[in-house]
């Protein structure tokens, strides 16, 4: 596997091709596996975060049922992109209409990725096409959310989760793809990514082969230099000028390292949310600050001015930094106000 793929995105140069190679959820994939084998295979349902394996995992079975041709055999159609009930009217219903005549397997494989994005009408649709086709056809629906899966399109499938996946198999996948591409790194590198990428192998991805693109080595800081995202020491510079200054030079100090690393507010608000929860403040002071902050991302969502929402993140803070220091309540501070 990725030693003939040269060129092609890491994504793809290094996804698994067949069900063996795939290293996380032994459980399912024993499963489909064994319905692969015993030729009974369902219509299937796989829900669970991004980049945890469900695209791969049906593909590897797709490769199972009906070897290298496979694509022969399958329709790939992204519901994000054709969510309308003309999708399933038209290419679908065509699709999954004709008889498989020559292969071994009865039928073929309709992959919907993303199919949370698809709409109540389409939905309703596809569960007709399911009913109709079964002997023709078999489904399976990928998506993040399966709470926006119709359920009488769930209940016409067996449903799979991936979970996230353990950092432990990712550190190791990620090790072994810098190793076949000969790239030097560190541990704090791998982590950076393993972080950033909020445990998604996709998005680990990206982010190490942009970063290899740009660095000789993926150090942390080259990691987070290439992203663009904070750095836990740009967080603890960003609340240090916070809470050691007074609000006209901390808000100065705080622009000065947002526009220098080119920093966005809502990347640093999501960094700051767990950094306040290590913080020496008082239990009411943490949930202020925490209060507060969503507030700011709230308002950010509405194209408010970032500068704006900037100072009234400084500002929390030294009201913060005052509670602590003059031991008194919030409230007697904000005056119900802030």
């Amino acid at each position: 596997m990725g030693h003939n793929r040269e060129g092609l995105p890491w994504v793809e140069k290094y996804r698994p091709s067949d069900l063996d190679e795939i290293l996380a959820h032994e459980e399912i994939i024993s499963t489909i596996r064994t319905l692969i084998t015993k030729s009974k295979l369902p219509h299937l349902l796989f829900y669970g975060p991004p980049g945890t394996g469900k695209t791969t995992t049906v593909l590897a079975c797709a490769r199972m049922l009906y070897g290298p041709n496979f694509h022969n055999y399958v329709m790939e159609l992204n519901a994000s992109d054709d969510r309308g009930i003309d999708i399933v009217r038209n290419q679908i219903k065509d699709f999954a209409s004709t008889k498989q005549i020559f292969s071994a397997v009865p039928f073929k494989l309709i992959i919907l990725d993303e199919a949370d994005q698809m709409t109540t009408e389409a939905q309703a649709a596809l569960r007709r096409v399911i009913e109709k086709f079964t002997r023709n056809v078999r489904f399976c629906i990928i998506c993040n959310q399966v709470n926006k899966i119709s359920s009488a399109v769930q209940s016409r499938c067996t449903r799979f989760r991936f979970g996230p996946l353990k950092k432990a198999q990712v550190m190791q996948r990620l090790q072994y793809i810098v190793q076949q591409e000969e790239i030097e790194y560190t541990e704090e590198g791998l982590n950076a990514v393993h972080k950033l990428s909020g445990g998604d192998m996709r998005k680990c991805l990206n982010i190490m082969q942009a970063t290899s693109n740009s660095f000789k080595c993926i150090k942390e800081d080259e990691v987070y230099n290439c992203t663009g995202q904070p750095s836990p020491k740009d967080v603890r510079s960003i609340v240090e000028c916070m809470v050691g200054n007074n609000l006209g030079d901390a808000l100065r100090q705080v622009l000065a390292i947002k526009n220098e690393k080119g920093l966005y507010i809502s990347d640093i608000l999501a960094e700051l949310c767990p950094y306040v929860q290590r913080m020496a403040f008082s239990d009411e002071v943490k949930i202020f600050l925490l209060e507060k902050l969503s507030e700011i991302e709230y308002h950010l969502a509405f194209s408010t001015s970032e500068k704006l929402q900037i100072s009234a993140m400084v500002g929390v803070f030294q009201i913060a930094k005052q509670a602590t220091a003059d031991d008194v309540p919030i409230s007697q501070l904000t005056r119900g106000g802030v």
